[in-house]
């Protein structure tokens, strides 16, 4: 099956879910798709037991899908810099600290919480997994995505310093988990399962400290570019240029694509350079376009996502492994916010229950299902996946449908 084919079924897919949910659901787009799809595989799988052909058909898309490659090579880079370039610069400037320090040292702690927590629950059920391998599904589903969680967080009504927080961070984080996760995954796929200290800090710099690096030059290029003309067609393909000649570059010097998005949609979005560089007409060209694309590349995950169901393993101990990782995952999160928040609430204004809201409301999405299909067989690539699976729909649509009335019951403002 061809690309453009496989492309095409996706978007007529995310087009008809997208208009049952919108004229019936009235859900939130990634809520709303994604259930929709999961009821669509199920349905699928039903009318199978008469007639597979459907059944077939779908197991051949996925399968002709490189889901990790789509996502973390392709989509990623155009998701996080739509997702910056909307996010309120200012407040993430006042709040920098807390999101540096929740994107870092929150990652990895919770990254070890939820390692050692799941090797022994694991061992509960009879299943013996080596420690590496349960601190590599910490690594993968630690990070929060903000592909899931800025839709919601908005629709939500969330007070700005908390929204700030919690999308700042997941801007972040993405970029560090997987540094995280790559390291570890190393270590695993390593002989002797050991690895110099002096190779995990060169891959941080390399891959954290370079992408940023990318996304600085690529954010003042593009300001420069925009500024010396006022033209809002080329301004707009300029804005791409920057997405997808950047990600192209990161990758070929091995930095992180996603922290270079960040960083450019950052500055490129900045009111002072907004301001200075672009006329009505070229924000709101500027501002529609990524709005569509972000509409769109949305819509074709959520269905990716809920579509991938289909080739989980579905083994009684893999259902209570995936079962018992929701929790386990919330609990890891809560704790390794704990500190960080109790510090930093006594020199910023946190609203009332941030601990709570942020744990609620850091969404898991594609960026854990991608990693969690990257793992080889030996690292119980069917067991992590399926854990993760559950993890990433149990936050998707139970906590993604409830986080609005929690932040309207805790957060205590609205401002």
């Amino acid at each position: 099956m061809d690309y453009y084919l496989i492309t095409t079924i996706l978007v007529c897919l995310a087009a008809v879910f997208g208009f049952i949910n919108v004229r019936f659901l009235k859900l939130p787009n990634s809520i709303g798709l994604m259930l929709i799809t999961i009821l669509f595989s199920f349905g699928v799988l039903a009318l199978s037991f008469f007639d597979d052909t459907l059944l077939n058909a779908e197991k051949e898309i996925i399968a002709s899908i490189d889901f990790r490659t789509v996502l973390l090579d392709v989509m990623l880079s155009f998701l996080l810099f739509a997702g910056a370039l909307h996010t309120n610069f200012e407040q993430l400037r006042i709040q920098r600290w807390p999101v540096l320090v929740f994107s870092t040292i929150g990652v990895l702690t919770s990254t070890f919480l939820v390692g050692i927590l799941t090797f022994y629950a694991l061992q509960l059920i009879s299943l013996e997994v080596e420690f590496i391998y349960c601190l590599l599904f910490g690594a993968l589903i630690s990070p929060t995505d903000p592909i899931a969680v800025l839709g919601i967080l908005k629709q939500a009504g969330a007070p700005k310093k908390l929204e700030t927080k919690i999308v700042g961070e997941s801007l972040f984080n993405d970029g560090v988990g997987v540094v995280v996760f790559l390291t570890i995954f190393k270590i695993a796929s390593s002989e002797t399962g050991n690895i110099e200290v002096s190779a995990i800090f060169e891959l941080f710099g390399m891959e954290v400290l370079g992408g940023i690096f990318i996304g600085l030059v690529l954010g003042f290029l593009t300001y420069k570019l925009m500024k010396a003309i006022n033209d809002y067609d080329i301004e707009v393909i300029i804005t791409l240029a920057a997405v997808m000649g950047g990600t192209a570059i990161a990758h070929y010097f091995h930095f992180s694509a996603p922290l270079a998005m960040v960083t450019a949609g950052l500055i490129v979005g900045n009111d002072t350079v907004r301001s200075s560089t672009m006329s009505k007409i070229t924000e709101t060209y500027v501002d529609k376009f990524w709005e569509l694309i972000d509409i769109l590349l949305n819509t074709i995950l959520f269905v990716l996502i809920g579509m991938e169901m289909l080739v989980l393993t579905f083994e009684t101990d893999y259902v209570i492994a995936g079962l018992l990782a929701i929790p386990i995952v919330l609990l890891c999160r809560f704790a390794s916010l704990l500190l960080p928040i109790k510090f930093f609430s006594k020199k910023l204004s946190f609203v009332p229950n941030t601990n709570l809201l942020m744990t609620w409301g850091g969404l898991r999405g594609g960026i854990s299902i991608a990693l969690a299909l990257s793992l080889s067989d030996a690292m119980h690539r069917e067991l992590f996946l399926m854990i993760t699976y559950f993890v990433v729909v149990f936050s998707i649509l139970v906590q993604g449908l409830t986080v609005g009335s929690l932040v309207k019951k805790f957060a205590g403002e609205t401002d």
